[in-house]
């Protein structure tokens, strides 16, 4: 067993993640649980927090981006133990019970936070709320969900016309609408329906494109009257309804997985079993993608738990074809394009990534990070306004100092690009990982072998 990793802090309270693989090769085996669906252990949270009597979650993410609205509910008054992977208590106070905070709601880094939040505190009428977030999330664009809520008579005022955070939430009783959203976002239709509990008749989402649909689910399982025309890709809420404390069992998040199916993928001779990932359809683009690029992979005791499809998801290494990725399977993807560039540049051919220009309001311009990334890796990339163009064939790059940016799907997709590579990589800002995967690197440890 070896450890190609070393965590250095520097002076500026950041992380440099150093990897080194031994010259002789490595490969990656074993059994590994990944972190709590990030999706689902938000939403767990929130309708907990709005709904009547106590909701108890199993399996949550215990990173920094479900801190962020676990913290923000607190301030609200609603009692949540501490958080941890076992059995997290929230005590609800039911809808419309959100007490006034005496100060300002901060979101964090956390896009789902303060996005899907947005609805919910403009449908709590007689109420003020000031939400805000970090340097990355106070760029980062809102005004996709402050333009709909304003359709429904919410009053919300922040920078740039209202589409930047700071933002300021005066709660009134909304107006039903029959939103056609532009994009397919899952973000977008979870705040418009969580504004529409509280608010009196229907009110409807129509999306382009299908995009994920834990929060259909979810309000479905906590008693919400909702209804779904997938013949459509719209959902509909009937307010004002109630919602009503549940057990939440939550699977192992598929993004987090994405990383060590890319990983066993390309390093040659590597097996690994993923135990419990969620296999929600709306979110299984990646391994569609995977399956275009020949991956060898099988799920296996496929099951379903508290309404989410589960199964154990077994990689072995296999010799990877180009592909194009674009079109209706973005939306069920888009989290996992960071890693999926660097499965490509092992890809026998050109892969091209098109549809994808959301990736460049995430928690970082994905495109552009991980074209100048894997660029400094020596892979020959192609940037383009919704995607990326990549020459794979690779059989390994080059040890090289590139930056996550402080995102954490940036980080941990070059951490395993560094595994393949000649040298030492250099990661700074690696820290970024535990938004959403606080065990990243020991996991990476315990599964190389020399």
């Amino acid at each position: 067993m070896v450890a190609p990793l070393v965590l250095l802090e520097n002076t500026e309270n950041h992380a440099t993640l150093k990897l080194s693989p031994p010259s002789g090769g490595l490969s990656l085996q074993g059994k590994i649980q990944v972190p709590g669906d990030k999706s689902i252990s938000h939403r767990a949270l929130m309708l907990g927090a709005l709904a009547e009597g106590t909701t108890e979650i199993e399996g949550l993410l215990v990173g920094e981006d479900p801190q962020s609205t676990a913290a923000c509910f607190r301030a609200m008054g609603v009692e949540i133990s501490e958080l941890n992977p076992t059995h997290v208590v929230v005590k609800g106070v039911g809808l419309g019970n959100l007490q006034e905070p005496t100060t300002v709601l901060d979101a964090g880094n956390s896009g789902t936070t303060m996005r899907l939040m947005l609805g919910i505190l403009a449908s709590h009428a007689g109420r003020f709320f000031a939400v805000t977030g970090d340097d990355s999330l106070r760029t980062r664009p809102m005004s996709r969900v402050v333009k709909p809520l304003q359709d429904m008579q919410a009053q919300i005022w922040g920078r740039k016309d209202n589409a930047l955070a700071p933002l300021a939430v005066q709660g009134q009783t909304l107006k039903p609408i029959h939103y056609h959203s532009p994009i397919a976002s899952a973000q977008v239709k979870s705040c418009i329906l969580l504004a529409g509990l509280l608010t009196p008749g229907k009110t409807t989402v129509t999306e382009p494109a299908l995009s994920r649909d834990h929060s259909e689910r979810m309000l479905k399982a906590f008693g919400a009257d909702i209804s779904v025309e997938p013949e459509t890709n719209s959902v509909t809420v009937t307010g004002p309804t109630q919602l009503h404390g549940q057990k939440v069992v939550v699977p192992g998040d598929i993004s987090s997985a994405a990383f060590w199916l890319v990983a066993a993928s390309i390093v040659p001779g590597s097996e690994l079993l993923i135990e419990n990932v969620g296999v929600n359809p709306t979110r299984t683009g990646i391994l569609e993608a995977l399956e275009m690029m020949q991956a060898d992979i099988t799920l296996e005791n496929e099951r379903e738990v508290a309404g989410e499809p589960v199964a154990d998801l077994r990689v072995r290494s296999a010799k990877l074809k180009a592909c194009t990725i674009g079109g209706d399977v973005i939306p069920r993807l888009i989290d996992e394009v960071p890693i999926l560039a660097v499965a490509a540049a092992f890809a026998e051919g050109t892969t091209v990534v098109k549809d994808a220009a959301e990736l460049r309001v995430k928690e970082s311009d994905r495109l552009a990070v991980m074209a100048d990334s894997l660029g400094k890796m020596g892979v020959e990339v192609t940037e383009h306004p919704d995607g990326l163009e990549i020459v794979g064939g690779a059989t390994a790059l080059e040890g090289a100092e590139v930056d996550s940016f402080t995102d954490h799907r940036i980080a941990m997709s070059l951490a395993i690009a560094a595994l393949m590579a000649k040298g030492t990589t250099a990661i700074a800002r690696a820290e970024a990982a535990a938004i959403s995967y606080p065990n990243f690197v020991e996991t990476l440890e315990d599964i190389c072998q020399a």
